[in-house]
């Protein structure tokens, strides 16, 4: 990416010393708004996530989640341990607009790049830094580690069902959620330095994220007398909400119906008497959650989805099909979107990945570069940045 790009970030230089998920999606998220990342590799195997497998996937000697979260950047393989290979580091640094690092505390210190001095190379630098659980206090020491961060942050007890126990999300929703807060606040610096001219310390963590995730929810603990959430027994959706937000199995998939006048509900499924206990004050909604839901998936159960569609759908009732990947690739709703594209590199490497999220001025972001290889573009930004 270059200024001729048109995209807002084009023309600033990140260099990204994270590896993993959180740094990197952070990142990725800032290069897909036109920033050039360059990644900061060891020379000797590089980014750990290069061997951090979902499945027995591997292309080009790395695993899908790496080609996925680090399209499009440079690497450059920096030996942190030898001072010629740091002091290049500086150098870049000297030159760039923003650093990223998710370091456990400590250990930037120890290599001299922490703040404070990195700020005194240039003062105008936007310093990001990503952290398990914050800069100080009993667990700062453990591994930030997305599993960990969820145990930790009390979110496992909104998901699954009441009786099973504690459920974590079946993704790394930690480091993605601790990534993008990242970038709106280097963000944010970097519009005040175009005011100021200062640069700024950019700080969050996996646990500082996930809090933040449950703002509503935990909004509504600390208020209603701190009781504990309750998930329902019965195809839970959501700890909080009542009858009938929830998945429903009917004859041929699931239909999902969220927050619906149990009233109104009763009428368009013929379920009038069967509810008509519930049809009055709305507290039984949540109350007698798991009854409701119980009637209410055993006469979803009757029909098709499209059946129910048909009779829901025109009475502007909140439902879908649930779909899986290959149903969602093959709708017209996920493919007007354009979401994926394919990524390349020189040593036959073809990746077929997501796209930017967001659009600008109409335009979604493409690129064609794949991950790059270790250090594969270290000679060029040495002799660049006259390193």
């Amino acid at each position: 990416m270059n200024e001729e790009t048109g995209l807002p970030l084009a023309g600033l230089v990140v260099v990204d010393m994270s590896q993993f998920l959180s740094g990197p999606y952070c990142s990725l998220r800032l290069m897909d708004l036109g920033a050039r990342v360059i990644k900061i590799e060891r020379p000797d195997g590089g980014d750990l996530s290069r061997r951090l497998y979902l499945s027995d996937t591997e292309i080009g000697g790395d695993s899908t989640i790496f080609h996925a979260i680090n399209r499009a950047k440079e690497s450059f393989a920096v030996d942190l341990k030898d001072e010629g290979d740091l002091a290049a580091l500086r150098g870049l640094l000297a030159k760039a607009d923003v650093l990223i690092q998710n370091f456990r505390p400590g250990v930037i210190e120890r290599l001299g790049l922490d703040y404070e001095r990195v700020k005194a190379i240039n003062p105008r630098l936007v310093y990001a830094s990503i952290s398990g659980y914050g800069e100080e206090g009993p667990w700062v020491k453990r591994p930030g580690q997305d599993l960990l961060a969820q145990s930790r942050s009390g979110i496992m007890w909104l998901n699954g069902d009441e009786d099973q126990g504690p459920v974590p999300f079946g993704l790394a929703i930690a480091d993605m959620l601790a990534g993008a807060a990242c970038a709106q606040g280097i963000l944010a610096a970097l519009v005040r330095r175009g005011i100021t001219g200062k640069g700024a310390h950019v700080e969050t963590s996996l646990l500082e994220a996930l809090i933040d995730f449950q703002f509503e929810v935990l909004t509504t603990h600390l208020n209603d007398g701190r009781r504990p959430p309750r998930r329902a027994s019965f195809r839970s959706a959501h700890a909080y909400l009542s009858a009938p937000y929830g998945v429903y199995p009917a004859s041929d998939g699931y239909l999902a119906i969220a927050m619906t006048p149990i009233p109104k509900l009763a009428a368009l499924l013929g379920l009038e008497a069967e509810l008509a206990a519930y049809s009055g004050e709305p507290a039984t909604w949540f109350t007698a959650r798991d009854d409701i839901k119980a009637i209410i998936a055993q006469r979803i159960a009757t029909k098709s989805i499209d059946d129910w569609l048909a009779v829901l759908e025109p009475a502007d009732i909140w439902c879908a099909k649930v779909l899986t990947w290959p149903e969602l690739m093959e709708s017209d709703g996920f493919k007007v979107l354009d979401m994926l594209q394919t990524v390349t590199r020189e040593d036959d490497v073809s990746i077929l990945t997501t796209r930017s999220p967001l659009r600008v001025d109409g335009v979604r972001a493409r690129v064609d570069r794949a991950a790059p290889l270790i250090g594969e573009h270290s000679a060029k930004i040495r002799e660049e940045f006259g390193l």
